[in-house]
């Protein structure tokens, strides 16, 4: 690919798991990058993954419409990645997922950027009960509106190295002799993270056509329940899976939203009653991985390379003898 060296992109967001993967590859093609988060301070991880000078991390906040122009003046190229899981104060799902994703289209537009990638997410539904999904769907067209040409793009829930699924139910599977299954028989398309990030930048790269929006599943589909049951053969543990209904769950919700990091609130148990694969739509008018030429990297291959840590010995477990087991 050719050098991209006089092209700036801006990265909203991009500190995180699927960011650190889209700036390092998008450093390997010579751009410069401008990783625009609410604590600079906390993203220095980022300055390694290109030359020296080629990635900088600035101050964002996607509330704050001043940042957003700052961090977007001269940018050929904009991504935007925020999104949270669960509401804290004034970073709430309506603020960060639709006013936010409008404010970052609008300063697009202002500064005359080229190109503009926004992350939403599959489930995405502007009738959903849940906020976080509602608040996807006002953002996507919010983007659209400001922003025409934008691409959207929609992953399954994403699994990798640092990813938010795997590893907190692996570790929670060290701690507990169950793990807790709420909609067990819903059903996901988990996507790679690597191929995630492919995906965005050859978004950015001009690769697909833009206004349009795109589902990005992965090799496989697999019920909640499935899912923990490859976990616990990948860890080699024999945890129960406990059935939890959804009114026991949304009690539990309630009560775990106060934590920091909550494992549950009311509104993903919403979330984990609705199916969260690619939608027929979707593939019949070719808005999926294909779209990028990128084929979808598998469970079986990737999972194994971080999830030993789970497991009673670790990386050492395949050489314990048996009564050490």
């Amino acid at each position: 690919m050719a050098d991209q060296s006089q092209k700036l992109v801006t990265i909203f967001g991009g500190s995180g798991f699927v960011g650190s993967q889209l700036v390092q590859l998008l450093a390997s093609q010579g751009y410069r990058i401008r990783v625009a988060v609410r604590r600079p301070d906390l993203a220095g991880h980022v300055k390694p993954l290109g030359n020296v000078g080629q990635v900088q991390p600035i101050q964002a906040n996607v509330r704050f419409a001043d940042s957003v122009a700052r961090a977007v003046k001269g940018a050929d190229i904009v991504i935007n990645l925020t999104g949270i899981l669960f509401e804290r104060g004034k970073q709430n799902f309506d603020a960060v997922q639709h006013m936010g994703a409008k404010t970052v289209a609008e300063a697009s537009k202002a500064a005359g950027v080229e190109t503009l990638v926004h992350m939403s997410a599959i489930g995405a539904d502007k009738d959903s009960d849940s906020d976080y999904a509602r608040s996807k769907a006002l953002g996507e067209e919010a983007v659209l509106k400001e922003f025409p040409s934008a691409v959207i793009i929609r992953p399954s829930i994403i699994f990798g190295l640092e990813d938010d699924f795997f590893n907190r139910f692996g570790t929670l599977a060290r701690m507990a002799p169950f793990l807790p299954l709420v909609g067990g028989g819903t059903k996901y398309q988990p996507i790679y993270v690597g191929d995630v990030a492919e995906a965005f930048a050859k978004a950015a790269n001009g690769g697909v056509k833009g206004g349009k929006i795109y589902e990005l599943g992965g090799q496989d589909v697999e019920t909640m329940r499935e899912l923990l049951q490859r976990l616990l053969n990948e860890i080699e543990r024999n945890n129960l899976l406990l059935p939890i209904p959804t009114p026991v769950a949304s009690i539990l919700g309630s009560l775990m939203q106060i934590l920091p990091r909550p494992m549950l609130t009311p509104d993903q148990v919403k979330l984990l009653q609705r199916d969260n694969i690619v939608s027929d739509e979707a593939v019949k008018q070719k808005r999926t991985l294909k779209a990028f030429g990128i084929q979808p990297t598998s469970m079986d291959a990737i999972l194994p390379t971080y999830l030993w840590r789970f497991k009673k010995n670790g990386q050492f477990e395949e050489n314990m003898p048996d009564a050490a087991k």
